[in-house]
């Protein structure tokens, strides 16, 4: 089996230049560094150094097996890390689950915080329909879950408001709608509704109120802009989903008769009781905890 100080010195030997420069590095005698590196030459049967100038110089054989070593010690290096990560109470991976439409500009920059916090965490993110996060909780799935709040929750969970998303009317720069300053009910029973609903038929309830007789129902806000875009409808999206499509003006804004203000959707935190958060899920919830409410309708 190959010695990773054997390895180590190879390495070293080879960047520094010197198997002195090496020994200083190693904080060992360079007599010491030369039995590595040759113990590794003798167990690979080749050699890796030219020996015959003032400086050692890599062989052709010691060019093509120096990335090999660094992956080596690389890996042993991260084994390392993450068996202390375990060690200390630190999960392997965390599911993280994220409802369509809830703006994802503050949980981003926690997830750039969090990528040097616990660099050793596969960390999963899935987006869901509206209520299906509930659902990957339940089934654990995930462990954390941002979603539209419902008016109530099955047994041993857990959830805390964390803010609002904005729910904006649009529809497309040719719908009839668009040519209307304010609309009314009576303007939009006329037309179809497309409203973000869950996929599943357990799980009940959809994102805004139907306004309309006619209605296209799609669990992705993405699908429900491509049918307004190709003037199959209008909608209440969240306005992070939309923003960018109505400051360049592909999508029209509506103002309504019957709301001087924004529709404002509550947005939950949700965890259950039966799994346990380890360092890096609590890390997270208590980074989510912390955002500033109207952060979440910017």
């Amino acid at each position: 089996m190959l010695s990773p100080d054997s390895l180590h010195a190879f390495v070293l030997a080879a960047e520094l230049g010197s198997f002195s420069a090496a020994a200083r590095r190693m904080n060992k005698a360079q007599s010491a560094v030369s039995v590595a590196i040759a113990n590794l030459e003798i167990d690979t049967g080749l050699h890796l150094f030219d020996r015959t100038s003032r400086s050692p110089t890599l062989t052709q054989a010691g060019q093509s097996l120096l990335p090999y070593a660094k992956g080596i010690l690389l890996g042993n290096h991260e084994f390392a890390a993450k068996a202390t990560s375990m060690s200390e109470g630190i999960e392997d991976n965390l599911c993280i689950a994220v409802e369509q439409g809830v703006n994802l500009a503050p949980v981003l920059d926690i997830l750039a915080a969090f990528s040097d916090a616990f660099p050793h965490v596969a960390l999963e993110i899935l987006t869901t329909g509206p209520n299906d996060t509930a659902t990957l909780l339940k089934e654990g799935r995930a462990v954390l879950g941002l979603m539209t709040e419902q008016e109530s929750y099955p047994t041993g969970f857990q959830f805390r408001g964390v803010g609002h998303s904005v729910l904006i009317p649009i529809c497309g720069k040719s719908h009839p709608l668009a040519k209307i300053d304010r609309v009314a009910h009576r303007d939009l029973r006329q037309h179809r509704q497309l409203v973000l609903k869950s996929r599943s038929r357990h799980v009940p309830g959809h994102v805004g109120e139907v306004k309309s007789a006619s209605i296209w129902y799609a669990e992705s806000p993405g699908v429900i802009v491509d049918l307004v875009l190709r003037g199959l409808g209008w909608a209440e999206l969240p306005l992070s989903a939309v923003r960018h499509l109505v400051k360049s003006q592909k999508l029209v804004q509506m103002e309504y008769t019957f709301q001087q203000s924004d529709a404002l959707n509550g947005l939950d935190l949700v965890w259950t009781e039966q799994h346990v958060l380890g360092q890096a899920g609590q890390w997270v919830q208590n980074q989510l905890l912390k955002v500033p409410q109207d952060v979440w309708q910017a």
